[in-house]
């Protein structure tokens, strides 16, 4: 380790496990793993968990790097040696070294040394001794072993590089309210049209390169206009009006918009140019009751869909859902007590509209499917309204396996708040749910709301604000 410009980063188990990646995301920096490290994987590679497929992969993605590099060990190995690195463009990376001898080095009296967090610590207390002149970091997600290795004065770090944004705060709401000259600045050059039914606008104006594709745009007041964000060309756009499901004549399914983001919502879910939808806000918005409500009147009205299927994460995250009796359905009934509450409110007569009142719970369970996320891996949904509960829950990778199952005709809906994360490991900015809603904010058959007002009662509303 002769290059004292660049850093050298101690990777802890967590951070393999979290992303089989990470030892090639340090740029032109060194990658040192520890002994216990290795341990560590090889203890927690079986299983068909999320975690244990990115142990294989961090093994599978070391075995490739120690065949395709001749000399020995001992001085690195360059990760540029990885056969996914084969082209002139491949970035600029530092080496992987492995811990090819005893680092003896005491740990504060304090702590035990059995446990594997303090003999990473001590590895990296060890090296910094070792090589001065360079600056040891240990990376790790847990938080505890951050802040031992404070105390011990060793220089630490989260792992960043799985975050989509920098604040979550930066995230679209998904509409834009728009100024009282807006039309004064935008409606030169303007063309309008009809077409089944729907009012549509081609705008210039300097708000235009402001927006997405599947956003809202709403003026208040005297001039009232509410429209959605068809397409963006250059400096112009194609808008169209949207309805007004605010009006108990245009409920679905008995359930009408009670603030401005609920009506949005109710558009992106009844629109069938929309394939995915992310909806997000804290608890009580109306995130699921609107979706169920949306999907009850495309599968059993319009027969748009052959059926809803209902799914979320399980916690602990993707592991066995236990040893429940019954069948797979049986097993996730206790997870998705949520839907079933909003559902059971659907189908009361006072307030289910025609179908509702007539449906029997048996007919309706036959159209709405519950699935564990367990069993998603390779199969395919045609013409399936999707539900996702809990997708803040979701990494990234699961997200992606999740999306990919959707065939033709099927429309996928993930719900969240990413204020309130149970998986370890997983923040707002990192959440598999925050980034689908970055990725997808530019596709024109997506749509993203973040509601905003509570509308379950005033006792939950003022819970949510002052407890």
């Amino acid at each position: 380790m002769t290059n004292t410009n660049n850093r050298l980063f101690v990777l802890d188990t967590n951070v393999l496990m979290h992303d089989p990646m990470a030892m090639f995301n340090f740029q032109e920096h060194d990658v040192f793993i520890p002994m216990i490290v290795l341990e560590e994987l090889d203890n927690g590679k079986k299983g068909l968990s999320e975690v244990a497929r990115n142990v294989r992969q961090v093994s599978r993605y070391i075995d490739e790097l120690v065949t395709a590099y001749d000399n020995g060990i001992e001085d690195g190995i360059p990760l540029i040696c990885h056969p996914m690195f084969n082209n002139e463009h491949s970035p600029l990376l530092g080496r992987l070294y492995f811990q090819t001898e005893s680092l003896n080095e005491e740990i504060p009296k304090n702590l035990s040394c059995n446990k594997a967090d303090n003999s990473i610590l001590a590895v990296a207390i060890a090296l910094q001794k070792k090589y001065p002149a360079r600056l040891v970091t240990l990376v790790s997600k847990d938080i505890n072993l951050r802040i031992k290795a404070k105390v011990a004065q060793i220089s630490v770090e989260d792992y960043f590089n799985d975050q989509v944004l920098e604040d979550a705060d930066l995230l679209t709401p998904g509409f834009h309210h728009l100024p009282k000259d807006f039309w004064e600045t935008h409606s030169k050059n303007m063309e309008a049209w009809q077409e089944d039914g729907h009012s549509f606008y081609n705008l210039t104006g300097p708000l235009v390169k402001e927006w997405q594709p599947g956003e809202f745009i709403y003026l208040t007041g005297e001039q009232a206009f509410q429209s959605i964000i068809r397409e963006i060309h250059d400096n112009h756009a194609v808008i169209e009006t949207v309805q007004d499901f605010s009006q108990k004549r245009h409920s679905v399914w008995g359930i009408h918009a009670l603030n401005l983001e609920q009506n949005f919502a109710l558009n992106l879910l009844t629109d069938p140019k929309i394939d995915f939808i992310t909806l997000m806000g804290s608890a009580g918005t109306g995130k699921t009751l609107l979706t169920l409500a949306a999907g009850l009147s495309q599968v059993l009205d319009e027969q748009i869909y052959k059926e809803i299927i209902m799914t979320r994460v399980t916690v602990p995250v993707a592991d066995d859902i236990g040893f429940l009796p019954g069948t797979e359905e049986e097993k996730m009934a206790p997870w998705m007590g949520a839907l079933m509450d909003n559902l059971e409110v659907l189908t009361q007569p006072s307030s289910g509209g025609d179908w509702g009142r007539n449906a029997t719970d048996e007919f309706l369970m036959s159209k709405i499917k519950i699935r564990s996320l367990n069993f998603m891996r390779g199969r395919t949904f045609l013409n399936r309204y999707i539900i996702v509960d809990e997708a803040q829950n979701l990494t990234p990778k699961q997200m992606k396996t999740l999306i990919t199952r959707a065939g033709p005709g099927t429309k996928v809906i993930c719900l969240g708040n990413i204020s309130q994360i149970d998986t370890p490991y997983l923040t707002e900015t990192s959440s598999g749910l925050t980034y689908v809603v970055d990725r997808f904010k530019k596709w024109e058959f997506s749509g993203h709301i973040t509601l905003q007002h509570g509308e379950r009662s005033r006792l939950a509303d003022f819970a949510s604000d002052n407890l």
